[in-house]
């Protein structure tokens, strides 16, 4: 290959966004889930419906109480089929029961979700990996949707199941290992 052309695909590939890179960190959800070890598990159930399964796996020193400053993944082990819109859409509902959102910052955050995360049939594992203070990176069946890059985004979307103003008390409990325990 000519020089000046492999200079002009290296210039191309620098300019493409993280997610669309072949060769990035982490574009294999396995490295992405080296050192982690599984923290805990849940089901979603809706009106007696069962949604999906999530687990958590973290890195050693993982906190609870401080989620937002650790490297994790959560895994939703699709039990139904769902549509990618509707799940972004539901997304933007959780996040706002967790503290307000303005108008702009849902708009912005509603329709980046609904480009990335594709339709979901049974079986089908969407697993984000949450960057402390860098992003939000997605998987389907382990294989690299891409990036939401927006530390304030990445935080309030993981809070869904994480925050203590989870619509989802029970579930946060059990993902985070907290389920029995006594103070």
């Amino acid at each position: 290959m000519p020089q000046r052309r492999r200079l002009c695909l290296a210039a191309l590939a620098a300019t493409l966004p993280l997610a669309t890179r072949a060769n990035t960190p982490e574009s294999a959800l396995d490295s992405a889930l080296e050192n982690t070890q599984p923290v805990g598990a849940a089901r979603l159930k809706v009106w007696g419906f069962d949604v999906y399964d999530a687990k958590l796996r973290a890195d050693p020193g993982f906190s609870a109480a401080a989620f937002d400053r650790h490297r994790f993944a959560l895994e939703l082990a699709y039990l139904r089929t769902f549509k990618g819109a509707d799940i972004a859409e539901r997304s933007i509902g959780e996040m706002r029961g967790i503290e307000p959102l303005s108008a702009e910052q849902a708009t912005r955050w509603q329709e980046a979700m609904a480009r990335l995360f594709p339709d979901v049939q049974k079986g089908d594992r969407i697993t984000g990996l949450h960057q402390p203070g860098q992003a939000a990176r997605f998987y389907l069946n382990g294989r690299l949707l891409g990036d939401i890059s927006d530390p304030a985004f990445s935080r309030r979307f993981f809070g869904i199941w994480l925050s203590p103003q989870t619509s989802q008390p029970r579930m946060r409990e059990q993902l985070l290992g907290l389920a029995g325990r006594t103070p």
